[in-house]
């Protein structure tokens, strides 16, 4: 149960007031970054602007209270975008909450299992895929709004995004247009000159003045939703049938799985700047909390943050307290100034989210990997990327994981290896080993195996042959770490042979997980002791001693 201890309780411990104070200044500092990005983020989703700072206030509040990282900020990220307006266009609001909730629950019963430290066996080659695949999407989503397009709404795939682009392309708004570029311009230059401030916030100030007191034909929050909630609504639970479930559990796993990888990576980046270590299963924890509540106040999936959490680091945050400081902020901002919020020009918070996809996306590495990775690195790397953009993140996630197995187990099994002994010639031998190997009965083959031994390596055994005088058989095992049941099979007509043919089977050097598979299959009491010999020399000198 201590692994699934929130990390707050041990930080409280010889709590100053001067780290309080770090901590209310780094919480006020990073909501006031979050602010912009919650909205934009939930606009892009396909749901309203409140759901955003929903999702930032109650699932940034319950991922610092019960989560496993010191200086963890929670809350919506880009990550989720494309795959929260499919859910929205295919189920609607109630079928997000839903898979919202149950993207909680399996993040709970992961760490809870402790599988927190499972997500390491993602391969890079996958999170990179996804996470450009993710950004392009992203960055084509926000075309519409970026140039002012007079269409309906955008469709949730990626080929008809871009053919009603093409058939709308003529009705592009060049007023929007330059407000868009005037908050793109101000979101790349401005961290040049300062990062006291956060650009996304001075390109919203700046393009809503602009267009409010230059009256400009500009679509913004207001105009396209309406008037803006200031209030938390209560919890609701909309009606669930297992259905609903069956249809959901698909997306949900994919929400959970996300947001599983990208808050751990957000607190490995994190352990590195304050030099701690975070505590990955109660993160999964507090993760999965933050989603249910978020599900049951109307917001939307919910992870850890990097450039949040990295920006809490920097000025200050050293315990949870100023994440939960950034959700308290976010709240009194709601209740007090969401209403202004509506004069935020659309075309603003597309050019936002633009710079946040092209963050996203680390073409750097993108191309490095292509350049110098093994081929079957390579096509992983790129069916990834193609499935995320082309279908979903669903489907890219599943091929990439069934590709990148078979591939391993591919390569495992290339590298496992049966050989017969040279003995004369084998350089990689021990003090009284080549001795003894050098006096060898003719009437005695050894064969080495080295690698694991599982179903697709268990045909290297058919390598081991005898000749018409062999009458014991060694088969040294030391460079076996396992051995699943496919090669107990293949070890087992192997026995049977030799015993037809009346020749004694001999293994040195068992491992211990290959010799408790022998011993839970029956094949340890089907030889006998005596054939499980410590070490080579000891093998020979027992052949040697069947023989006399």
């Amino acid at each position: 149960m201590e692994t699934l201890k929130p990390k707050i309780l041990e930080t409280l411990k010889g709590y100053t007031k001067e780290q309080l104070i770090k901590d209310i200044i780094s919480g006020i500092i990073v909501a006031i970054i979050a602010l912009p990005l919650s909205i934009a983020l939930a606009i892009a989703s396909g749901v309203t602007p409140e759901c955003g700072l929903y999702t930032a206030i109650i699932a940034g509040f319950m991922i610092s209270l019960f989560g496993g990282s010191r200086v963890q900020i929670g809350g919506p990220t880009a990550a989720f975008v494309v795959i929260i307006y499919g859910i929205v266009t295919n189920y609607g609001l109630d079928g997000l909450i839903v898979a919202t909730i149950l993207a909680g629950i399996i993040l709970i019963i992961m760490g809870i299992c402790h599988f927190g430290s499972l997500i390491k066996y993602i391969p890079y080659t996958i999170t990179t895929g996804f996470t450009c695949g993710i950004g392009v999407s992203l960055l084509v989503g926000q075309v519409k709004d970026f140039l002012g397009l007079d269409m309906g709404a955008v469709p949730s795939e990626f080929i008809e995004k871009l053919q009603a682009y093409a058939a709308n392309i003529t009705s592009v708004d060049m007023t929007t247009l330059l407000i868009g570029i005037l908050a793109l311009l101000i979101l790349i230059f401005f961290p040049k000159l300062t990062d006291k401030i956060p650009a996304s916030l001075v390109a919203i100030i700046v393009t809503t003045v602009v267009v409010k007191v230059a009256n400009l034909p500009v679509n913004t929050i207001g105009s396209v939703y309406g008037e803006l909630s200031s209030n938390l609504p209560m919890p609701h639970l909309p009606n669930v049938t297992f259905s609903m479930i069956q249809k959901l559990i698909s997306p949900a796993f994919t929400i959970a799985l996300l947001a599983g990888i990208e808050s751990l990576l957000s607190c490995v980046v994190s352990d590195g700047m304050i030099s701690d270590k975070h505590n990955s299963n109660a993160e999964l924890i507090g993760q999965g909390l933050g989603n249910i509540f978020s599900g049951l106040f109307g917001g939307i999936p919910a992870t850890g943050a990097i450039a949040r959490t990295a920006a809490n680091v920097k000025n200050g945050g050293r315990t949870p307290i100023a994440g939960m400081v950034h959700s308290v902020t976010l709240l009194l901002i709601l209740l007090i100034l969401m209403p202004t919020a509506a004069l935020i020009p659309m075309t603003t918070l597309a050019a936002v989210l633009i710079v946040v996809a092209w963050n996203m996306c680390d073409w750097k590495a993108f191309a490095d990997l292509c350049r110098h990775a093994p081929k079957s690195d390579t096509i992983v790397l790129v069916g990834t990327f193609l499935l995320t953009v082309v279908f979903d993140l669903v489907v890219a996630i599943e091929v990439g994981m069934v590709v990148t197995s078979l591939l391993f187990m591919k390569r495992m099994a290339e590298v496992s290896d049966v050989k017969a002994w040279k003995y004369i010639e084998e350089p990689d031998v021990s003090d009284g080993e080549a001795e003894k190997l050098l006096s060898l009965s003719k009437e005695i083959r050894v064969y080495e195996i080295s690698g694991p031994m599982f179903f697709a390596a268990a045909d290297q055994l058919a390598n081991i042959h005898t000749k018409k005088y062999t009458r014991v058989m060694i088969i040294r095992m030391r460079s076996v770490p396992a051995i699943d049941a496919s090669a107990m099979r293949s070890l087992h007509k192997l026995a049977d042979h030799y015993d037809r043919h009346g020749i004694r089977l001999i293994f040195s050097h068992v491992n211990e997980q290959p010799l408790s598979v022998m011993k839970k299959d029956g094949f340890y009491d089907r030889l006998g002791a005596d054939s499980f010999q410590s070490d080579i020399i000891a093998a020979v000198n027992y052949a040697e001693s069947l023989l006399n």
